[in-house]
């Protein structure tokens, strides 16, 4: 038993070396302004100096090329926060009714719904480009956290309806027996025990927000409505023809260090999403 656990870790340090190897990477560029292999010849904080004002100014140049990294990072938590609260309230309430409500196209409404969800959405680029500009919401955040709520949502309806779904009609109906309203109900009795379903959700609209990349390139022109996803791109794809893989690496690291900690404290919502998808909810 003993022989067959430590060959597991074995394994599983194997599989993670590379990962890990690729992070370390990352942190020893960060501190450094040049590496022989994974060996840093000088240790420096020079590459972290743009933390005391947030003015992104490469080495060697006299002025910013990039906008201010506080103002950027506040708006990719905007953006991530309002795309989950947004996909959370609107998910749950269709997922609701589609799971209590009988009506004419239920089915071909669920069946809809997932279609949409497996649309490549970057097809529809051009289309939505239109969309927004016509609305005026071009080179705002708001266009983009409709776009991608709008493509997120099918999911999400999915799962919250799933997770109605297991909740025994007995107990709703009681509630309502009692005098509760049918929006009470939901809001006091059904809620609480489809929570799992609900940060599921939030987790995954949190991190799909947080990692958007092609609808902010696409419906963004201006610099003050970057995200963090646009500063590193700008950053590697040498568009001011300046390339510094210290500062790079810096801003990389900022970039993940949200995540990580919003992984650490939804890690065990995560384990009772998994223990209810087996049917332990």
């Amino acid at each position: 038993m003993k022989i067959g656990r430590v060959l597991t870790y074995i394994f599983l340090v194997i599989i993670t070396m590379p990962v890990i190897l690729l992070y370390a990477l990352l942190f020893l560029q960060s501190i450094s302004t040049k590496l022989i292999g994974l060996i840093p010849v000088d240790i420096t904080l020079v590459n972290w100096e743009f933390l005391k004002t947030g003015d992104i100014i490469i080495p060697g140049t006299t002025s910013s090329f990039y906008p201010n990294l506080y103002l950027v990072l506040s708006n990719t938590f905007l953006l991530a926060v309002l795309i989950a609260a947004l996909e959370v309230v609107l998910s749950s309430l269709a997922g609701y009714a589609l799971s209590r409500y009988k009506f004419w196209g239920r089915s071909k409404l669920l069946t809809l719904t997932i279609i949409l969800h497996a649309f490549p959405g970057i097809t529809l680029l051009i289309a939505l480009f239109y969309v927004l500009n016509t609305l005026k919401l071009y080179n705002t955040l708001i266009g983009v956290i409709i776009v991608k709520v709008a493509l997120d949502l099918p999911l999400g309806i999915w799962i919250m309806k799933g997770f109605f779904d297991s909740v025994p009609w007995d107990i709703e109906m009681s509630a309502l027996v009692d005098g509760t309203t049918r929006l009470g109900a939901w809001w006091r009795i059904i809620l609480p025990n489809v929570r799992n379903g609900l940060m599921a959700v939030l987790i995954f609209g949190f991190l799909s927000g947080w990692s958007e990349f092609i609808y902010v390139l696409t419906f963004i022109a201006s610099q003050d409505y970057w995200t963090l996803s646009m500063l590193v791109y700008a950053l590697t794809s040498g568009e001011y023809s300046y390339i510094n893989p210290g500062v790079t690496a810096t801003v990389a690291i900022i970039y993940m260090i949200p995540v990580i900690l919003f992984f650490l404290f939804a890690q065990k919502y995560l384990l009772r999403i998994q223990i209810a998808a087996k049917g332990g909810m």
